[in-house]
């Protein structure tokens, strides 16, 4: 029983090894007081499993190991009561596999003393299962052959069941000096560790597209990625049985022989998939308002709710507005109640309205609503692979190479420091801000730096919200780059012209120490009081500053981005004309200001803007 908090009840994890009974667990209740909240975590295991570890186990102080164990297993499994919240629990969390029991584990140990957990049961499969049934009577039921002739049936909680977890399998196994697979015989493990995202039809509720053209759209769309989510599934769901939706889509999906192991749909609740479908899905998407908010009805309104305000609070450090065909992954803090039904992330996407009473209704141009719904889908499936990918690491523990190394990276949300909001502040409500914004379209705002690493110091930056840095970037957001360079070129120029001696670069930050994508434009001549370290220099002359025009044709290329880390910071301070060394920061500035030597590797390079180099 953990210390009691001024104001808070005290919090008691009751531990239930032998205590399958009520009447045992009466009395691990009887610790806690009538303030002391009482969780319960529940093993609901597989009896091979159980028996299979208690066989090999040695040691044991009561003695029971081998073929005693295995007897006591089978006399305990008939008498088993599963708790109910009815005894005095405040909270039950099922777990049938190995998977259910980390994320228990995950659950509870992040929690702080300042933290709390919804009331409730949480993960239960059934709440009229029956119990398993006892191992040895399988046992006796198998043939000459080993091989059992017939099982009960389970009606809900993961009993023996024919296949690979019969009795006989499970007896020569151990035989054999083997352990037993803990992946469930419905199959819960084995989609719990695969990636999957649950969607919902988007537009096709409220918004009332028209749903032959948005099935042919979402088999369109699931047909182009379908490829790249590696081992990921992708699951169209609807709460409604005989959805017109899910037959278009279904139909059409295998008439172009799409993998219905990879893609699928499922009728439920899609806040509440694995505890009423048994269906992992550890990404879930909301087809959501403009404003982000909760409310609306439907989707909406359903997974804002269940996923607690910690969704709220969580998705506005993220974006506070969302344009249709866009999305913003949230990833779900550890304290929303969604957490227990397996789910780590919602992605958030809006897509084209053709209700007339609903804001931004198209009014039947279905040729605008298609692209936007085109782009809808492609930004969410994008999201969806940006987290399989960022989930995959190598060997070493470390994510795949166009990934920022999670150390260095910067991470969304909370971990942004209110000075670093600054930018998104900006770009999100420029007219909150015309003292400092130069100029300023639907998809980027532009302000002077204010600490300038040199007389000329610009940053265009995006509006798009849900890009925090160019870590984010995909193929999707080209064109918005190829934007962001023109803007940030046109003011080059525009200097170029007022002082031919100037010269430009336009480049991003790979770790950014502000959040909202934006674009470096910065004269050559680091005349600045505040370029005042070692970070400053070379966070502008080291691989760790990546050219505009690079970052473009890497995307073009190849779809993604080789990020540098804070080890250039290490590097020696070299003159960007003539490449000498300098001992320091004040040498280094009195060199550069005296230095005549053209910018060689700039120039051959093709990065420099100036009124005499070739730029590409």
């Amino acid at each position: 029983m953990g210390p009691r908090l001024p104001g808070r009840p005290t919090s008691h994890i009751t531990p239930l090894l032998s205590a399958e009974r009520r009447e045992q667990r009466a009395e691990f209740l009887k610790l806690g007081g009538p303030e002391t909240e009482k969780h319960v975590v529940v093993l609901d295991l597989l009896p091979t499993l159980c028996i299979s570890r208690s066989v090999k186990r040695t040691g044991h102080e009561g003695n029971l190991q081998g073929g005693r164990a295995a007897a006591v297993v089978n006399h305990m499994v008939p008498k088993k009561e599963l708790p109910k919240l009815s005894e005095g629990f405040d909270r039950i969390m099922f777990c049938y596999n190995e998977k259910d029991v980390k994320e228990a584990i995950n659950l509870y140990g992040s929690l702080t003393l300042d933290d709390s957990l919804p009331s409730g049961c949480f993960g239960q499969k059934s709440s009229n299962s029956t119990v398993q049934v006892g191992i040895m009577k399988f046992f006796k039921k198998g043939d000459a052959s080993g091989n059992a002739k017939s099982v009960a049936k389970d009606s809900g909680n993961q009993g023996a069941k024919t296949g690979s977890h019969t009795a006989c399998d499970a007896l020569q196994k151990m035989r054999e000096g083997g352990e037993l697979d803990m992946t469930s015989t419905s199959g819960s493990t084995a989609s719990g560790s695969i990636p999957t995202l649950a969607f919902p039809s988007i537009s096709t509720a409220d918004f009332q597209f028209d749903l032959e053209k948005a099935s042919n759209i979402i088999v369109e769309k699931v047909e182009e990625y379908i490829g790249r989510i590696g081992k990921g599934k992708l699951v169209l769901v609807d709460l409604s049985r005989g959805s017109k939706i899910l037959s278009l889509v279904e139909t059409k999906a295998a008439k172009k022989n799409i993998d219905s192991n990879k893609f699928s749909t499922f009728v439920g609740d899609i806040t509440r998939l694995r505890s009423q479908g048994g269906l992992h899905c550890n990404v879930i998407a909301n087809t959501t308002n403009w404003r982000l908010k909760p409310g609306g009805g439907g989707v909406n309104s359903a997974i804002f709710k269940a996923a607690g305000p910690e969704l709220e609070v969580a998705t506005k450090e993220r974006a506070e507005t969302l344009a249709p065909g866009k999305c913003v992954a949230v990833p779900l803090p550890s304290s929303s109640p969604l957490i227990a039904e397996g789910v780590t992330h919602v992605i958030h996407v809006l897509g084209p309205n053709m209700n007339p009473m609903r804001p931004d209704c198209l009014k039947d141009n279905y040729s605008e609503g298609c692209k936007i719904l085109r782009e809808a889908y492609s930004s969410l499936f994008e999201a969806f692979v940006s987290i399989v990918e960022s989930n995959n690491k190598d060997q070493n523990g470390k994510r795949a190479a166009d990934y920022i190394p999670e150390s260095n990276k910067k991470s969304k949300g909370s971990t942004w420091g209110t000075w670093a909001q600054a930018l998104h502040k900006i770009a999100m409500h420029p007219d909150n801000h015309k003292d400092v914004v130069l100029e300023v379209s639907d998809n980027v705002v532009v302000i002077k730096d204010s600490y300038p690493k040199a007389q000329q110091h610009l940053l265009v930056i995006a509006r798009l919200p849900g890009l925090d840095s160019i870590a984010d970037v995909r193929t999707e957001h080209i064109p918005l780059l190829k934007e962001m360079h023109a803007v940030g070129l046109k003011w080059a120029e525009k200097f170029i012209l007022e002082d031919k001696s100037q010269s430009f670069r336009l480049g991003y930050h790979s770790i950014p120490s502000m959040r909202q994508l934006h674009l470096h434009m910065i004269s050559q001549d680091f005349d600045s009081s505040h370029l005042k370290n070692k970070k400053h220099w070379l966070s502008f002359n080291s691989p760790f500053f990546l050219d505009s025009l690079d970052v473009i044709e890497g995307l073009e290329k190849g779809g993604k981005l080789s990020l540098a880390n804070e080890t250039c910071f290490a590097g020696p301070l070299r003159c960007h004309r003539c490449q000498s060394v300098n001992p320091n920061i004040p040498k280094l500035k009195n060199h550069i200001r005296s230095c005549k030597e053209p910018f060689t590797c700039l120039l051959e390079a093709g990065c420099l803007i100036s009124s005499e180099g070739k730029y590409r």
